[in-house]
């Protein structure tokens, strides 16, 4: 056990997210998406929700400020602007971490591929919910 660590974090996934630099992305995602098969790096995490993995990631990872856009989810094939709950909920989590000044961007399901392959890193997690993926791009840490 670490001090102020989320324990959701593994050693696993904090060895991936202490070896990112500024500009890598890594890929949340859901149980259905073919991460094995895409990943460069893989960090499993069957038994969590996306939204919990992502709001421990972002306990510790500054998202990029230097970039118009640094956080992505998939949209809803076949209806782009369609609404699902969980987008709220990545919203709220990137908010309650890094303000209102980043907003949740969207790609359409093959981009959203092509961004998770290029990633340095997919962590797979067990949400059931359909279209619990979101990609974030890795800031840098500033000193206070």
């Amino acid at each position: 056990m670490l001090k102020n660590i989320d324990p959701l974090l593994s050693p696993d996934l904090l060895m991936v997210l202490r070896s990112m630099g500024h500009g890598d992305d890594i890929a949340i995602v859901d149980a259905n998406f073919p991460a094995a098969s895409m990943a460069r790096r893989l960090v499993r995490l069957d038994g969590l929700t996306a939204t919990d993995v992502t709001n421990a990631i972002l306990s510790v990872m500054p998202l990029d400020d230097f970039v118009p856009e640094a956080a992505w989810r998939m949209e809803v094939v076949g209806d782009p602007q369609a609404e699902q709950p969980i987008f709220d909920e990545f919203r709220a989590i990137i908010g309650r971490h890094e303000g209102s000044t980043f907003r949740l961007a969207s790609l359409e399901r093959f981009a959203f591929y092509e961004g998770a392959k290029a990633a340095f890193a997919i962590v797979s997690t067990g949400e059931r919910r359909l279209y619990g993926n979101i990609i974030l791009k890795k800031g840098v840490v500033r000193d206070r």
